[in-house]
């Protein structure tokens, strides 16, 4: 709780100093105030003691590790958007401020004990994007985009809020813990659940998936992700995503994981249109947001395994993917925007081992990573996925591998065009030293991070 009232402060603070029209101090503000965050989600690791407590907000090992994460990436977007903010001084803090507001939001979706602070939780994480998605002024994708972030994202709260009603109407309660509970007892007395409880736990469902971007809840998705300034598509991609599957694992395994063999053959068919339909729908993309939205797709159908297989391992599993899934994006888009191609078109990237080695190198790296090649930390992410699911899914994992090859066709699209001679000779590309920073950690992270967490057993 300590963590998440300095980080909001730490928002709040920003928005004032940008009167100022100093944009480093905006950026001092909030990188001292992520770092302490940081600093105190791992001084509360196995200590629950804090200064400040509230009964709706939980921050178990679980939910510090997804915010230490969600606090890592929310960092790393800022940073690379700095460039950008700083040339409108005026509006640095409203820009930065947001971010820190989602990061909030974030939070508590991954601390909640109850269905209302889920709820605002998600709200507060959805509204700055909503925003922040409608940014760049210059370019009517970006108000296309925050537009039909908007109107999709509210329609999906609509869809919650009737699931969270008839949730409660069948148990009687908005605590997750006191719902399992009500399931359980129920199941062992032999006592019949109601059908409305069923179409909550639906409802529900659909909610979430339409957050993460599964088929058919995804349409949003590229054109949001396209239209988004860059730092704003990385920071959906890696915070947001978590965030949500985060409270996705948490209601579901809580909550409902007595209703698993209801719930489960319904996602099973998500997670299989999910991967196909981002899989066949990359391969002839030829802008590189759009690409990355396809693959962001395919990505949350192998990440609902471990949501379907809910073991003792799945929390753990989920996160090293999603960790490693982030540092790649982030990566990713930090590229595409240092390329300055207004198009965003992947052929942006010919000549890009002779222009800027140090670029091409991390871009490899990244791409190669969420391919699932060893020994990267994608390839790790993804085999303890699959691995855990293997048990109860064997079919579902063989799919999911083949459909592995197929993604790795359209990734090595873009390593070629990195490595192919340029026509015309490109000068050469200046890189700013906090990208450095940011694409160094990242990296490093994807090269040697899954040896490193593969060895450890964090929860």
């Amino acid at each position: 709780m300590d963590a998440l009232i300095v980080i909001f402060l730490s928002g709040l603070i920003s928005l004032f100093i940008a009167f100022a029209k100093k944009p480093v101090l905006v950026l001092l503000t909030s990188t001292v105030g992520l770092l302490i965050a940081i600093a105190l989600f791992i001084a509360q690791w196995n200590n629950p003691v804090t200064l400040f407590s509230y009964e709706g907000l939980e921050f178990t090992n679980t939910a510090l590790l997804y915010s230490i994460a969600a606090s890592i990436f929310a960092l790393f977007s800022i940073l690379i958007g700095y460039n950008s903010y700083k040339k409108q001084p005026e509006h640095t803090g409203e820009y930065i401020g947001l971010l820190m507001f989602s990061l909030v939001g974030a939070v508590c979706m991954l601390a909640f004990t109850d269905m209302f602070m889920f709820f605002l939780g998600l709200e507060i994480l959805s509204l700055p994007i909503y925003v922040l998605a409608g940014t760049n002024k210059k370019d009517l994708r970006s108000s296309e985009a925050s537009l039909k972030y908007f109107l999709m994202g509210a329609f999906a709260t609509g869809v919650l809020l009737f699931g969270i009603a008839w949730t409660y109407g069948a148990t009687g309660t908005f605590k997750i813990q006191e719902i399992g509970d009500f399931i359980y007892n129920n199941q062992n007395t032999g006592i019949a659940h109601s059908s409305i409880l069923y179409v909550g736990v639906l409802l529900i469902m659909a909610s979430f998936l339409f957050k993460v971007g599964a088929a058919p809840f995804h349409f949003w998705s590229p054109d949001v992700y396209e239209g988004s300034p860059n730092e704003v598509t990385g920071f959906m991609a890696a915070v947001v995503k978590l965030g949500a599957f985060g409270a996705f694992m948490k209601i579901f395994g809580i909550a409902f994981p007595d209703l698993h063999a209801f719930w489960a053959p319904a996602l099973v068919i998500v997670a299989l249109i999910t991967i196909f339909l981002g899989n066949l729908s990359a391969l002839n993309q030829i802008h590189f947001k759009r690409l990355l939205a396809y693959s962001s797709i395919t990505h949350v159908g192998y990440a609902l395994l471990a949501v379907l297989t809910l073991s003792s391992n799945s929390i753990e599993n989920l996160w090293i993917y999603l960790f490693g899934y982030g540092f790649s994006i982030i990566a990713l888009v930090a590229i595409a925007k240092l390329l300055n191609d207004d198009e965003d078109k992947i052929s942006a990237f010919k000549g890009l081992a002779k222009r800027n080695p140090f670029l091409a190198t991390v871009a490899v790296l990244a791409l190669l990573s969420l391919a699932g090649v060893p020994p990267l930390i994608g390839f790790f992410g993804k085999y303890l996925v699959f691995a855990d699911a293997f048990t109860q899914y064997p079919l579902i994992v063989i799919i999911a591998l083949a459909n592995s090859g197929i993604g790795i066709y359209y990734y090595l699209k873009t390593v070629i065009n990195i490595f192919q001679k340029e026509e015309i000779e490109e000068s050469k590309i200046e890189v700013p030293a906090i990208h450095i920073v940011v694409l160094s950690i990242c990296a490093i992270a994807i090269l040697v991070g899954g040896l490193v967490l593969s060895q450890y057993k964090l929860l």
